[in-house]
């Protein structure tokens, strides 16, 4: 027996069943009109019914579990779905389109967009503030990739996509893609995704200078001066993170247009923030994935357009 004998993951009834759990937990709803009256909704059966087929009685629309989603119109079998899904969720720094390809024996382009809907379903829409009273946030940057058309020139980041990331300890990592790393690009993330009682642990770069009167206390290294760690002050956390994250996207991903760095910043966060530290293993963060399908549409023209 392995993690992929379960029957969802071979059998296209049970993949439904599944994925009908999650999405609805308290019964089937219509995502055409809202109805969620059991009464009102009927299961389509027959010789030609498609698998999971229901009925409204309400609008009179049939509908199965994966429309609103991102699933919606895809033609590829839903246990392949859920088999994808576990192996991105699973996979500490990510698997590439082409091993998945080659796995799931679906075309190239096919696994590379299926990639891209469940990084979309991993996108973490939380907006409560990251930290609080008695906890520290650490911010770093980092930069990856290169953007088009900029000369490559010796030193800095400046030809490269510039990314801030967000760590609370013990906690999560939201990360965001932006233009250059200057203090009125990233300061106005950092105010609005940490809480004001936090305490905030950075490097002594420029950006941060001002952030003291900001959140409850500011604490820095200085990396300059080979200072990493002075008490409970130090950046490794955040630096942690990059680790994996560059260990992914340099030696699994390898390349990543600037429009689509945002998904796989969304699947790595999504990873981290679910991790078996905080007590989410392999199949519990396959479930949260697939659980965060719901209301996500991503058409194979648009991924194009980031």
């Amino acid at each position: 027996m392995s993690v992929l004998s379960e029957p969802h993951f071979h059998n296209k009834e049970a993949a439904f069943e599944r994925l009908e759990a999650i999405v609805w937990p308290e019964g089937p709803v219509c995502p055409k009109c809202g109805n969620c009256e059991q009464t009102r909704i009927t299961r389509v059966t027959g010789a030609t019914a498609r698998t999971g087929l229901r009925r409204c009685l309400e609008c009179k629309k049939q509908f199965t579990v994966k429309v609103g989603t991102v699933f919606e119109s895809s033609h590829v079998p839903l246990h392949k779905w859920w088999q994808a899904a576990h192996l991105l969720a699973s996979s500490k720094k990510g698997i590439s389109a082409h091993q998945l390809h080659r796995t799931l024996q679906v075309q190239y382009k096919t696994a590379w967009f299926m990639f891209h809907r469940l990084r979309e379903a991993m996108r973490d829409g939380v907006l409560s503030p990251m930290g609080g009273e008695g906890k520290q946030v650490e911010v770093d940057e980092t930069y990856i990739g290169r953007l088009k058309g900029a000369p490559v020139k010796r030193g800095g980041g400046a030809y490269k996509n510039s990314v801030v990331t967000l760590v609370e300890r013990g906690g999560r990592a939201p990360s965001f893609h932006v233009d250059t790393a200057r203090m009125g690009n990233v300061m106005p993330i950092v105010r609005a995704n940490i809480a004001r009682e936090s305490r905030l642990m950075t490097d002594e770069s420029g950006i941060y200078r001002r952030a003291g009167q900001d959140f409850a206390s500011h604490g820095f290294v200085t990396h300059s001066t080979d200072e990493y760690v002075r008490g409970d002050v130090h950046t490794n956390t955040v630096e942690g993170y990059y680790s994996i994250f560059k260990r992914g996207m340099k030696g699994v991903y390898q390349h990543c247009g600037e429009q689509h760095l945002h998904r796989y910043l969304a699947e790595l966060d999504f990873r981290y923030s679910n991790r078996i530290a905080l007590g989410v293993d392999d199949n519990n963060r396959t479930v949260r994935a697939m659980a965060g399908i719901v209301g996500k549409r991503l058409k194979y023209r648009d991924s194009f357009a980031g």
